[in-house]
């Protein structure tokens, strides 16, 4: 069996569209189960998740915790599933049919493995996030094998040797980088990622992003220093600037104002 294991807090918005597209995908030896594990809500996202049509076959838990953190949430999720392959998705991402099926198949050996799928950015509706999108989706990092962010799968080996998630912002981080560059896969089966919109909410979200980097690197100094180099060169950032200049003066200027008491803009993960 399969497990899915949706961490959401606040997510009334996204979680409906979230379970349609996991119910729609194809078939995976030995079924699937999702469990939701609503955080701290304030909103209907339990409520919502527990309406959602379940298909003949599958099995859909939702749990609530008045406490809101995404690494209990995510621990509260490991008790509770049965299945020994974990797929860990956001709520508000959608898979295309064929990732459940293609994850099982690439971590279906005994060895540690990690897997994600291929994430694209979801059509943003801001022409702002647009052009930030636009060039943040060209920085290497997204090159890398299985980037994790939204969405990463480990089998039981992997897990057993990961451990329980720790109290850490940068949950995908550490999951990824428990893992060598030969123990990651990326199956070309794809799913949609939302990147934050406007202004606001694109420094917001860079921010925590950032801190949850620096917490990583000050807590699991181990892991960060098996990280692959993300941080392109200035000709690298001429040619994507002259390449795209409005896409580039929006992701510095968001990356100045998130950085700017730190020494700079920093062209590498953050969203």
């Amino acid at each position: 069996m399969l497990s899915v294991i949706i961490p959401a807090a606040n997510e009334e918005r996204w979680i409906g569209g979230c379970l349609a597209a996991l119910f729609a995908s194809d078939p995976v030896p030995g079924g699937v189960e999702v469990i939701v594990v609503a955080n701290g809500c304030r909103d209907r996202t339990a409520g919502v998740a527990r309406a959602a049509p379940v298909p003949a076959g599958w099995r859909c838990e939702v749990i609530e915790l008045e406490q809101g953190s995404k690494p209990l949430a995510l621990n509260t999720g490991d008790a509770h599933a049965r299945g020994g392959t974990r797929v860990y998705l956001d709520a508000d991402c959608t898979v295309s049919p064929p990732v459940l099926a293609e994850l099982a198949r690439a971590l279906a050996t005994e060895a540690p493995a990690y897997a994600g799928a291929t994430p694209q950015v979801a059509p943003a509706r801001s022409r702002l996030t647009r052009a930030y999108a636009r060039f943040w989706s060209c920085l290497p990092f997204n090159r890398e094998i299985a980037p994790g962010y939204g969405l990463y799968a480990m089998n039981a080996a992997g897990r057993v040797r990961r451990g329980p998630f720790p109290d850490l912002i940068s949950d995908d981080s550490f999951a990824r980088l428990s893992f060598s560059r030969e123990e990651r896969v990326q199956v070309p089966a794809t799913y949609q990622w939302p990147m934050a919109e406007g202004w606001a909410a694109l420094v917001r979200t860079r921010r925590r992003q950032d801190a949850g980097m620096r917490e990583l690197a000050r807590l699991c100094p181990d892991l960060v220093a098996r990280a692959e180099s993300t941080r392109p060169g200035a000709g690298a950032i001429l040619r994507l600037a002259l390449r795209d200049p409005w896409g580039f003066l929006v992701y510095a200027a968001v990356s100045l104002a998130v950085r700017a008491r730190r020494g700079g803009a920093d062209f590498t993960r953050g969203r």
